[in-house]
């Protein structure tokens, strides 16, 4: 009986190691390297979830969209928002607005989830990414991706005064970089 269950102990341990190591590798197509100025941020896209999503992101980033964009909305303890090329919350790109592709991925923290207005098929750019779990947000938003390295630099960016319910941070923080990780890996 001990040796059985001293097997199985290691079968398992086996299982959690290789699994760890799978985990480790990304696919480079479906993997974003976000320059801040702190550190690199990776993120793993999920096309399973929102292809469309994923698609018009990379799209964006191979036209180096992002790079220079601020965090023009930052919440302490919620999300960092950005993708606006004007930098006021209202602005997109040229591309055509997105239809929703909800799904059951709960918004945990480092979860990356496409902003929107009062119209769920209305993404385009912006898109956030949660310092906390956010729930609330759940099959409300699109889920497109999550921090997989570099959540300690998210955790940096230049945050809205306390007390701001509109998260407007001034002088705020911006990517300096953002390229797709097939493309420069």
């Amino acid at each position: 009986m001990r040796s059985f269950l001293s097997l199985l102990a290691i079968g398992i341990l086996a299982m959690t190691l290789s699994s760890n190591d799978a985990g480790a590798q990304s696919d480079p197509e479906n993997t974003l390297v976000m320059e801040l100025k702190d550190g690199v941020v990776r993120i793993e896209m999920l096309p399973d979830l929102a292809p469309q999503h994923v698609e018009q992101i990379k799209t964006l980033v191979r036209r180096e969209f992002y790079d220079g964009i601020v965090f023009h909305r930052v919440i302490d303890g919620f999300m960092a928002q950005t993708g606006d090329p004007t930098g006021t919350g209202r602005g997109g790109s040229d591309l055509p607005d997105l239809p929703a592709e909800f799904s059951a991925e709960p918004f945990e923290r480092g979860v990356v989830g496409m902003a929107r207005s009062q119209s769920p098929n209305s993404g385009n750019s912006q898109f956030f990414i949660t310092f906390a779990p956010a729930r609330f947000l759940d099959k409300q938003y699109t889920v497109w991706g999550r921090v997989v390295e570099g959540m300690e630099f998210v955790d940096q960016i230049k945050k809205a005064p306390r007390g701001d319910q509109s998260g407007t941070v001034r002088d705020p923080d911006k990517i300096i970089t953002l390229r797709v990780a097939a493309d420069v890996d």
